[in-house]
């Protein structure tokens, strides 16, 4: 029933609003085992940023993978989400176990305010889906990014598979000119910083999961 609750949620918002959605339903468990394939790791604790959580697909592994010093703090616009992911934290078992390590923040990663000090965090899991924003924005969102991560630290996210080119074959005008560009602002970054890439076949749609070190 909690996954069906999930998906209806999701379902609604990639409905009313497509641009800060992206997709039709929740990431998959293998999505998001592959973004926090770096939760965990290490001697020290761990402050993790997860932009974008949507339902708690991926921050449901983000918990189970805590250790008992890590926290993590969670950014989401869309205040049905938020207010869904309020309602795990009081139902879901693990979700509660973990709730005064776990922080919810309702705004874009763009406007943290004290909490968004340059060198904050050990790791940033984005969910948000940058193949729908302009190209501004994408550059913004990944600078922002950089400016949050600790010498060292390591930003996951995720690009569904051939999505942006099979749009930009069908597309003109505005919109190619809007996805070539948000292209170029993701690859600028994944040619010079990635250190890992997965590919995450069974999840809808396939999607790859870029890991990279600013």
């Amino acid at each position: 029933m909690s996954r069906l609750s999930d998906y209806q949620t999701f379902l609604t918002q990639f409905l009313r609003n497509y641009e800060t959605t992206g997709s039709v339903i929740p990431s998959g468990r293998a999505l998001g085992s592959a973004l926090c394939r770096c939760v965990g790791h290490g001697s020290g604790p761990q402050k993790i940023l997860e932009a974008g959580p949507g339902t708690g697909a991926v921050t449901g592994c983000i918990i189970d993978r805590m250790r008992q010093d890590d926290e993590l703090w969670m950014v989401e616009l869309n205040p049905t989400f938020a207010e869904h992911l309020r309602g795990a934290f009081r139902r879901k078992p693990t979700f509660r176990e973990a709730a005064s390590r776990c922080h919810l923040i309702e705004g874009s990663v763009q406007q943290l305010g004290p909490l968004g000090r340059e060198g904050s965090f050990d790791l940033v899991i984005s969910g948000l889906p940058l193949n729908n924003f302009s190209s501004e924005n994408v550059r913004g969102i990944l600078q922002a990014y950089g400016a949050l991560l600790k010498p060292g630290g390591v930003l996951s996210f995720f690009q569904y598979i051939l999505i942006r080119p099979a749009k930009m074959f069908v597309s003109v005008g505005a919109e190619r000119t809007r996805l070539k560009g948000v292209g170029e602002a993701i690859d600028g970054v994944l040619v010079e910083k990635e250190f890992a890439r997965e590919w995450v076949w069974v999840n809808v749609p396939p999607a790859w999961v870029h890991h990279i070190r600013f």
